[in-house]
């Protein structure tokens, strides 16, 4: 649900720039010291908007896809669990727009595919 109003979103960011809005970029100051600022925030622009539409839409239908296919495993909510923090995690990195924020969510889509690829590890077959 949540993510079929992202998808919705992201099209609409989309839209929005390509028709020339300009491009919206917010920072909060989140380490002060001396000389020394650490920012976190967000940064839209016509290639982020791009790449919202293409994340949130492969994320909704694998979604759909492995609401079936996972519909009768023990699993079920642990693995949706790690999808959705995948998918918040890509759209993190998406959006970031410092290269201390990219590490961070980097870091966080490589843990979430550790995850995912072990997710069947008690099954000698899959392990």
């Amino acid at each position: 649900m949540f993510l079929n109003i992202a998808m919705l979103l992201s099209f609409h960011f989309f839209w929005q720039q390509i028709t020339g809005s300009p491009i919206h970029r917010y920072l909060w100051s989140w380490v002060l010291y001396k000389n020394f600022v650490l920012e976190i925030g967000y940064l839209l622009d016509p290639l982020t908007s791009i790449m919202l539409v293409l994340v949130t839409t492969v994320a909704v239908m694998v979604m759909i896809y492995s609401d079936s296919y996972m519909f009768y495993d023990e699993g079920y909510i642990k693995f949706f669990c790690y999808l959705s923090l995948f998918t918040a995690s890509m759209l993190g990195l998406v959006l970031s727009p410092n290269l201390i924020q990219v590490y961070i969510f980097w870091e966080l889509v490589g843990m979430c595919s550790y995850l995912l690829i072990g997710f069947w590890f008690t099954c000698a077959a899959n392990a």
